[in-house]
């Protein structure tokens, strides 16, 4: 193997929760995407309608309240639901083990089986697999659940919670802090940016092409804004 064939395999992740760890990172990413674009659809559509700063604040603030809140509690329940099914699935297989040892044993061979292994290997595999942390392996090759790594739900929420405020504090802040006349394009620009950013590392963690994936986020937040500004000013012109 050549030096720069070690040094590249020598890079890749091999850490036994890599997988997890990407998972909450592009849970992060999308949740700060989320809490950048409804907040900048939000108060450039009131800033469409009004030009009082006070009632962009409060309806800014009230969108990061509501949507921050909104995503904790969703991904809360949601990978509540998602471990109470990987607990359930575990007890199910403790209960397999438990009372049917051999013919677990023996389906755990036809798992490697399919992966390809001789049966005989298969079937070697399976055994020291088994006498070693039966549960471990049948969870992992049958269900695809680590039993010391399951879904933590406060984690999701609070991650979900942190990211989303973290991302629609920008086109709050963007919109405060310019004279009226500047306020929508100032936001619009800072926007493109942070979903240029958001786009890219999200594309990143996923391998996907950044540029296809950075011009579709700027794409569907520009469009956002766009709507949304020509709602909240044709709303403000027929009030007013």
């Amino acid at each position: 193997m050549s030096d720069t064939s070690k040094q590249a395999h020598s890079n890749e992740p091999h850490a036994p929760d890599v997988g997890g760890k990407l998972n909450w990172l592009r849970a992060g990413v999308l949740g700060a995407n989320d809490g950048i674009v409804s907040t900048a659809g939000l108060v450039v559509g009131v800033a469409g309608a009004t030009t009082d700063q006070h009632a962009i604040l409060f309806a800014g603030v009230a969108g990061v309240v509501a949507g921050a809140l909104s995503m904790a509690g969703g991904e809360y329940v949601s990978v509540s639901t998602q471990r109470d099914t990987e607990r359930a699935l575990l007890r199910l297989e403790r209960h397999e083990l438990r009372t049917m040892p051999e013919e677990e044993e023996r389906e755990l061979a036809q798992f490697y089986e399919a992966k390809g292994l001789s049966p005989r290997l298969a079937t070697e595999v399976a055994r020291e697999l088994t006498e070693k942390d039966a549960l471990r392996a049948h969870a992992e090759v049958e269900l695809g659940i680590d039993p010391e790594q399951l879904t933590r739900p406060w984690q999701a929420a609070w991650a979900s919670l942190f990211a989303f405020t973290a991302g629609a504090l920008l086109p709050l802040l963007a919109i405060l802090f310019f004279p009226p006349t500047a306020r929508v394009p100032a936001t619009a620009c800072a926007v493109v940016v942070a979903l240029t950013i958001t786009g890219w590392v999200s594309a990143r963690l996923g391998q996907a092409p950044p540029a296809r994936a950075a011009a579709r986020n700027v794409g569907v937040g520009v469009l956002t804004m766009l709507v949304t500004y020509a709602v909240g000013f044709g709303s403000g012109t027929a009030l007013g």
